[in-house]
Protein backbone atom coordinates (compact mmCIF):
# COMPACT_ATOMS: atom_id res chain seq x y z
CA UNK A 1 0.00 0.00 0.00
CA UNK A 2 1.77 3.17 -1.14
CA UNK A 3 1.65 6.48 0.64
CA UNK A 4 0.26 8.07 -2.56
CA UNK A 5 -2.65 5.61 -2.53
CA UNK A 6 -3.21 6.28 1.15
CA UNK A 7 -3.40 10.00 0.53
CA UNK A 8 -6.09 9.48 -2.10
CA UNK A 9 -8.00 6.92 -0.03
CA UNK A 10 -7.97 9.24 2.97
CA UNK A 11 -10.20 11.66 1.13
CA UNK A 12 -13.22 9.51 1.96
CA UNK A 13 -12.12 8.20 5.35
CA UNK A 14 -14.84 9.45 7.70
CA UNK A 15 -13.28 9.29 11.11
CA UNK A 16 -11.75 7.72 14.14
CA UNK A 17 -12.74 7.59 17.78
CA UNK A 18 -10.54 9.42 20.29
CA UNK A 19 -8.47 11.41 17.80
CA UNK A 20 -11.34 12.12 15.38
CA UNK A 21 -8.88 11.54 12.57
CA UNK A 22 -9.74 13.27 9.30
CA UNK A 23 -13.06 14.51 10.62
CA UNK A 24 -13.59 18.24 10.36
CA UNK A 25 -13.64 19.64 13.87
CA UNK A 26 -16.58 22.03 14.31
CA UNK A 27 -17.23 24.79 16.79
CA UNK A 28 -15.15 27.63 18.18
CA UNK A 29 -11.44 27.00 17.91
CA UNK A 30 -11.83 23.47 16.55
CA UNK A 31 -11.30 23.78 12.78
CA UNK A 32 -7.51 23.58 12.87
CA UNK A 33 -6.13 22.18 9.64
CA UNK A 34 -2.96 21.30 11.54
CA UNK A 35 -4.85 19.13 14.01
CA UNK A 36 -6.78 17.28 11.34
CA UNK A 37 -3.60 16.87 9.34
CA UNK A 38 -1.63 15.30 12.17
CA UNK A 39 -4.53 13.00 12.99
CA UNK A 40 -4.84 11.89 9.39
CA UNK A 41 -1.10 11.38 8.93
CA UNK A 42 -0.73 9.57 12.26
CA UNK A 43 -3.51 7.11 11.60
CA UNK A 44 -2.44 6.40 8.03
CA UNK A 45 1.13 5.73 9.17
CA UNK A 46 -0.23 3.02 11.44
CA UNK A 47 -2.33 1.64 8.58
CA UNK A 48 0.73 1.56 6.35
CA UNK A 49 2.80 -0.31 8.93
CA UNK A 50 0.18 -2.98 9.59
CA UNK A 51 0.52 -6.42 8.00
CA UNK A 52 -1.77 -9.46 8.29
CA UNK A 53 -1.09 -11.65 11.31
CA UNK A 54 -0.45 -14.61 9.03
CA UNK A 55 2.55 -12.79 7.53
CA UNK A 56 4.04 -11.95 10.92
CA UNK A 57 3.48 -15.49 12.19
CA UNK A 58 5.03 -17.09 9.09
CA UNK A 59 8.03 -14.74 9.02
CA UNK A 60 11.05 -16.61 10.50
CA UNK A 61 12.48 -13.31 11.79
CA UNK A 62 9.46 -12.65 14.01
CA UNK A 63 10.58 -13.16 17.64
CA UNK A 64 9.05 -16.26 19.21
CA UNK A 65 7.34 -14.35 22.09
CA UNK A 66 5.69 -11.98 19.61
CA UNK A 67 4.59 -14.87 17.40
CA UNK A 68 3.00 -16.57 20.40
CA UNK A 69 1.15 -13.39 21.38
CA UNK A 70 -0.12 -12.87 17.84
CA UNK A 71 -1.37 -16.44 17.67
CA UNK A 72 -3.11 -15.98 21.00
CA UNK A 73 -4.62 -12.72 19.80
CA UNK A 74 -6.05 -14.57 16.79
CA UNK A 75 -7.82 -16.91 19.18
CA UNK A 76 -9.11 -13.97 21.22
CA UNK A 77 -10.44 -12.41 18.04
CA UNK A 78 -12.45 -15.52 17.20
CA UNK A 79 -13.64 -15.79 20.80
CA UNK A 80 -14.87 -12.20 20.59
CA UNK A 81 -17.02 -13.07 17.58
CA UNK A 82 -18.42 -16.42 18.66
CA UNK A 83 -18.72 -15.94 22.43
CA UNK A 84 -19.18 -12.19 22.91
CA UNK A 85 -21.18 -11.34 19.75
CA UNK A 86 -18.62 -8.69 18.75
CA UNK A 87 -18.08 -7.71 15.09
CA UNK A 88 -16.59 -10.21 12.65
CA UNK A 89 -14.58 -7.83 10.49
CA UNK A 90 -10.94 -6.99 9.67
CA UNK A 91 -10.07 -5.27 12.96
CA UNK A 92 -7.33 -6.89 15.06
CA UNK A 93 -6.39 -9.32 12.30
CA UNK A 94 -3.27 -7.30 11.43
CA UNK A 95 -0.33 -6.07 13.48
CA UNK A 96 1.78 -2.90 13.40
CA UNK A 97 5.03 -2.28 15.27
CA UNK A 98 5.32 1.34 16.41
CA UNK A 99 8.41 3.19 17.59
CA UNK A 100 6.76 4.84 20.59
CA UNK A 101 5.23 3.74 23.92
CA UNK A 102 1.66 4.84 23.10
CA UNK A 103 -0.52 4.90 20.01
CA UNK A 104 -1.38 8.50 20.82
CA UNK A 105 -1.68 10.92 23.73
CA UNK A 106 -5.01 12.30 24.91
CA UNK A 107 -5.53 15.71 26.45
CA UNK A 108 -8.45 16.20 28.86
CA UNK A 109 -9.44 19.40 30.61
CA UNK A 110 -11.96 20.59 33.18
CA UNK A 111 -12.68 23.94 34.89
CA UNK A 112 -11.16 24.77 38.26
CA UNK A 113 -14.48 24.28 40.06
CA UNK A 114 -16.29 21.67 37.98
CA UNK A 115 -16.01 18.02 36.96
CA UNK A 116 -17.49 18.70 33.52
CA UNK A 117 -14.97 17.83 30.84
CA UNK A 118 -14.18 20.28 28.09
CA UNK A 119 -15.41 18.81 24.81
CA UNK A 120 -14.27 18.98 21.21
CA UNK A 121 -16.90 18.44 18.53
CA UNK A 122 -16.51 16.69 15.20
CA UNK A 123 -18.81 16.37 12.20
CA UNK A 124 -20.24 12.88 12.07
CA UNK A 125 -19.45 11.76 15.60
CA UNK A 126 -20.52 14.56 17.91
CA UNK A 127 -18.55 15.84 20.89
CA UNK A 128 -15.99 13.97 22.97
CA UNK A 129 -14.24 14.86 26.20
CA UNK A 130 -10.68 14.42 24.96
CA UNK A 131 -8.40 15.43 22.10
CA UNK A 132 -5.75 13.08 20.79
CA UNK A 133 -2.31 13.59 19.26
CA UNK A 134 0.14 11.15 17.74
CA UNK A 135 3.08 13.30 18.90
CA UNK A 136 3.48 13.81 22.66
CA UNK A 137 4.94 17.28 22.07
CA UNK A 138 1.74 18.39 20.32
CA UNK A 139 -0.35 17.11 23.24
CA UNK A 140 1.87 18.93 25.73
CA UNK A 141 1.59 22.14 23.71
CA UNK A 142 -2.21 22.03 23.84
CA UNK A 143 -2.07 21.21 27.55
CA UNK A 144 0.11 24.28 28.19
CA UNK A 145 -2.30 26.47 26.22
CA UNK A 146 -5.30 25.16 28.17
CA UNK A 147 -3.56 25.68 31.51
CA UNK A 148 -2.80 29.28 30.51
CA UNK A 149 -6.53 29.71 29.87
CA UNK A 150 -7.32 28.49 33.40
CA UNK A 151 -8.24 24.86 32.73
CA UNK A 152 -7.07 21.93 34.82
CA UNK A 153 -5.45 19.45 32.44
CA UNK A 154 -4.21 15.88 32.21
CA UNK A 155 -2.19 14.28 29.40
CA UNK A 156 -2.07 10.48 29.21
CA UNK A 157 -0.86 7.86 26.78
CA UNK A 158 -3.40 5.69 24.96
CA UNK A 159 -2.27 2.20 23.85
CA UNK A 160 -5.16 1.71 21.40
CA UNK A 161 -8.17 3.45 19.94
CA UNK A 162 -11.18 2.50 17.86
CA UNK A 163 -12.22 3.77 14.43
CA UNK A 164 -15.75 2.48 15.13
CA UNK A 165 -15.57 0.05 12.22
CA UNK A 166 -15.55 2.90 9.67
CA UNK A 167 -12.06 2.01 8.43
CA UNK A 168 -12.70 -1.68 7.76
CA UNK A 169 -12.04 -1.02 4.06
CA UNK A 170 -8.52 0.11 5.05
CA UNK A 171 -7.94 -3.03 7.09
CA UNK A 172 -9.67 -2.01 10.29
CA UNK A 173 -7.92 -1.36 13.61
CA UNK A 174 -4.67 -3.32 13.97
CA UNK A 175 -3.04 -4.90 16.96
CA UNK A 176 -0.17 -2.65 18.07
CA UNK A 177 3.20 -3.07 19.73
CA UNK A 178 1.96 -0.65 22.41
CA UNK A 179 -0.12 -3.43 23.98
CA UNK A 180 0.63 -6.78 22.31
CA UNK A 181 3.03 -7.75 25.11
CA UNK A 182 0.45 -7.36 27.87
CA UNK A 183 -0.51 -10.36 30.04
CA UNK A 184 -3.13 -12.56 28.43
CA UNK A 185 -6.10 -11.35 30.44
CA UNK A 186 -5.26 -7.69 29.89
CA UNK A 187 -4.71 -8.20 26.16
CA UNK A 188 -8.07 -9.92 25.79
CA UNK A 189 -9.83 -7.17 27.71
CA UNK A 190 -8.37 -4.44 25.55
CA UNK A 191 -9.39 -6.19 22.31
CA UNK A 192 -12.92 -6.73 23.64
CA UNK A 193 -13.16 -3.10 24.82
CA UNK A 194 -12.17 -1.62 21.48
CA UNK A 195 -14.42 -3.97 19.50
CA UNK A 196 -17.35 -2.96 21.74
CA UNK A 197 -17.03 0.60 20.44
CA UNK A 198 -17.91 -0.78 17.00
CA UNK A 199 -21.18 -2.21 18.34
CA UNK A 200 -22.59 0.88 20.08
CA UNK A 201 -21.40 4.46 19.86
CA UNK A 202 -23.47 7.45 20.99
CA UNK A 203 -22.51 10.92 19.83
CA UNK A 204 -21.93 13.38 22.68
CA UNK A 205 -21.89 10.76 25.48
CA UNK A 206 -18.35 9.75 26.38
CA UNK A 207 -19.39 8.24 29.72
CA UNK A 208 -22.03 5.96 28.14
CA UNK A 209 -19.65 4.77 25.41
CA UNK A 210 -16.66 4.12 27.64
CA UNK A 211 -18.56 2.53 30.52
CA UNK A 212 -20.34 0.17 28.11
CA UNK A 213 -17.03 -0.87 26.53
CA UNK A 214 -15.48 -1.30 29.97
CA UNK A 215 -18.35 -3.57 31.03
CA UNK A 216 -17.84 -5.67 27.89
CA UNK A 217 -14.12 -5.97 28.55
CA UNK A 218 -14.60 -7.00 32.18
CA UNK A 219 -17.28 -9.60 31.52
CA UNK A 220 -15.60 -10.87 28.37
CA UNK A 221 -12.19 -10.96 30.00
CA UNK A 222 -13.49 -13.10 32.84
CA UNK A 223 -15.10 -15.50 30.36
CA UNK A 224 -11.90 -15.77 28.35
CA UNK A 225 -9.74 -16.56 31.36
CA UNK A 226 -12.28 -19.04 32.73
CA UNK A 227 -12.68 -21.02 29.51
CA UNK A 228 -9.64 -20.43 27.34
CA UNK A 229 -6.60 -19.62 29.46
CA UNK A 230 -3.89 -22.26 29.71
CA UNK A 231 -2.16 -23.27 32.94
CA UNK A 232 0.49 -20.59 32.64
CA UNK A 233 -2.11 -17.88 32.01
CA UNK A 234 -4.16 -19.09 34.98
CA UNK A 235 -1.10 -18.74 37.17
CA UNK A 236 -0.86 -15.13 36.05
CA UNK A 237 -4.58 -14.69 36.64
CA UNK A 238 -4.15 -14.73 40.41
CA UNK A 239 -1.83 -11.75 40.13
CA UNK A 240 -4.25 -10.01 37.78
CA UNK A 241 -7.11 -10.57 40.21
CA UNK A 242 -5.05 -8.82 42.87
CA UNK A 243 -4.50 -5.93 40.47
CA UNK A 244 -8.25 -5.86 39.77
CA UNK A 245 -8.97 -5.63 43.49
CA UNK A 246 -6.61 -2.69 43.71
CA UNK A 247 -8.28 -1.12 40.74
CA UNK A 248 -11.62 -1.60 42.43
CA UNK A 249 -10.35 0.16 45.53
CA UNK A 250 -8.90 2.90 43.33
CA UNK A 251 -12.24 3.40 41.58
CA UNK A 252 -14.09 3.46 44.91
CA UNK A 253 -11.78 6.19 46.24
CA UNK A 254 -12.28 8.27 43.11
CA UNK A 255 -16.03 7.81 43.01
CA UNK A 256 -16.37 8.97 46.60
CA UNK A 257 -14.19 11.98 45.91
CA UNK A 258 -16.15 12.88 42.76
CA UNK A 259 -19.47 12.65 44.61
CA UNK A 260 -18.19 14.95 47.36
CA UNK A 261 -16.73 17.45 44.90
CA UNK A 262 -19.92 17.58 42.81
CA UNK A 263 -21.76 18.64 45.97
CA UNK A 264 -19.10 21.22 46.82
CA UNK A 265 -19.10 22.76 43.36
CA UNK A 266 -22.91 22.92 43.25
CA UNK A 267 -23.42 24.31 46.78
CA UNK A 268 -25.02 27.78 46.39
CA UNK A 269 -24.07 28.67 49.97
CA UNK A 270 -20.36 28.53 49.14
CA UNK A 271 -18.46 31.29 47.41
CA UNK A 272 -15.58 30.61 45.05
CA UNK A 273 -12.92 30.84 47.75
CA UNK A 274 -14.83 28.48 50.04
CA UNK A 275 -15.22 25.99 47.19
CA UNK A 276 -11.49 26.15 46.48
CA UNK A 277 -10.72 25.48 50.13
CA UNK A 278 -13.18 22.57 50.30
CA UNK A 279 -11.75 21.16 47.07
CA UNK A 280 -8.17 21.34 48.37
CA UNK A 281 -9.18 19.59 51.58
CA UNK A 282 -11.04 16.82 49.72
CA UNK A 283 -8.17 16.18 47.31
CA UNK A 284 -5.75 15.99 50.23
CA UNK A 285 -8.04 13.46 51.92
CA UNK A 286 -8.00 11.46 48.69
CA UNK A 287 -4.19 11.43 48.71
CA UNK A 288 -4.20 10.42 52.39
CA UNK A 289 -6.59 7.55 51.62
CA UNK A 290 -4.22 6.35 48.91
CA UNK A 291 -1.28 6.51 51.33
CA UNK A 292 -3.19 4.41 53.87
CA UNK A 293 -4.08 1.78 51.27
CA UNK A 294 -0.47 1.58 50.16
CA UNK A 295 0.55 0.84 53.70
CA UNK A 296 -1.85 -2.10 53.72
CA UNK A 297 -3.28 -3.93 50.73
CA UNK A 298 -1.29 -1.85 48.23
CA UNK A 299 2.07 -2.28 49.94
CA UNK A 300 4.83 -2.52 47.36
CA UNK A 301 2.58 -1.38 44.51
CA UNK A 302 3.29 2.33 43.91
CA UNK A 303 1.81 2.47 40.42
CA UNK A 304 -0.62 5.28 41.19
CA UNK A 305 1.72 7.49 43.22
CA UNK A 306 2.26 10.07 40.50
CA UNK A 307 -1.42 10.04 39.53
CA UNK A 308 -2.51 10.88 43.07
CA UNK A 309 0.21 13.50 43.43
CA UNK A 310 -1.09 15.31 40.34
CA UNK A 311 -4.82 14.60 40.71
CA UNK A 312 -7.14 17.36 39.52
CA UNK A 313 -10.65 17.80 38.14
CA UNK A 314 -9.67 16.65 34.64
CA UNK A 315 -8.13 13.41 35.93
CA UNK A 316 -11.14 12.67 38.14
CA UNK A 317 -13.65 13.45 35.39
CA UNK A 318 -12.10 11.21 32.72
CA UNK A 319 -11.79 8.31 35.19
CA UNK A 320 -15.47 8.69 35.94
CA UNK A 321 -16.32 8.46 32.25
CA UNK A 322 -14.73 5.01 32.08
CA UNK A 323 -16.21 3.57 35.26
CA UNK A 324 -19.22 5.30 36.78
CA UNK A 325 -21.86 3.57 34.63
CA UNK A 326 -20.19 0.15 34.53
CA UNK A 327 -22.28 -1.32 37.40
CA UNK A 328 -25.44 -0.30 35.54
CA UNK A 329 -24.29 -2.08 32.38
CA UNK A 330 -23.28 -5.16 34.36
CA UNK A 331 -26.77 -5.32 35.90
CA UNK A 332 -28.25 -4.96 32.42
CA UNK A 333 -26.13 -7.88 31.23
CA UNK A 334 -27.51 -10.10 34.00
CA UNK A 335 -31.04 -8.85 33.28
CA UNK A 336 -30.58 -9.98 29.67
CA UNK A 337 -29.82 -13.52 30.78
CA UNK A 338 -26.05 -13.02 30.62
CA UNK A 339 -26.41 -13.32 26.85
CA UNK A 340 -24.20 -10.97 24.83
CA UNK A 341 -26.47 -10.80 21.77
CA UNK A 342 -29.43 -9.74 23.89
CA UNK A 343 -27.22 -7.41 25.94
CA UNK A 344 -25.88 -5.53 22.91
CA UNK A 345 -29.43 -5.20 21.53
CA UNK A 346 -30.64 -3.78 24.85
CA UNK A 347 -27.76 -1.28 24.92
CA UNK A 348 -28.64 -0.17 21.38
CA UNK A 349 -32.24 0.45 22.42
CA UNK A 350 -31.16 2.50 25.42
CA UNK A 351 -28.57 4.37 23.34
CA UNK A 352 -31.31 5.56 20.98
CA UNK A 353 -33.10 7.41 23.80
CA UNK A 354 -32.55 11.10 24.62
CA UNK A 355 -29.63 11.48 27.02
CA UNK A 356 -31.63 12.17 30.19
CA UNK A 357 -33.99 9.28 29.48
CA UNK A 358 -31.06 7.09 28.49
CA UNK A 359 -29.32 7.54 31.83
CA UNK A 360 -32.53 7.21 33.81
CA UNK A 361 -33.36 3.93 32.04
CA UNK A 362 -29.86 2.59 32.66
CA UNK A 363 -29.90 3.59 36.34
CA UNK A 364 -33.29 1.94 36.78
CA UNK A 365 -32.07 -1.52 35.73
CA UNK A 366 -32.72 -3.74 38.78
Amino acid sequence: MTRRWLAVAAGSLIGTLGVAAVLVCVGSGCSSVGYVGQALTGHLEIVERAKPLSQWIADPTTPAPLRAQLERAQQMREFAVHELALPDNRSYRRYAALDRPAALWNVVAAPELSLTLKTWCYAGMGCVGYRGYYDRADADALAAQLRAEGWEVQVYGVPAYSTLGWTDWLGGDPLLSTFIGWPEGELARLIFHELAHQVVYVADDTAFNESYATAVERIGGRRWLASQADAQARAVTDALEAVDRRRGEFRALLQAARQDLVQVYADPALGADARRAAKAARLQRLRDDHTRLKAGAWDGWPGYDRWFAEVNNAALAIQGAYSDLVPDFERLFVQQGSDFTRFHAAVRRIAALPKDQRLATLHAVP
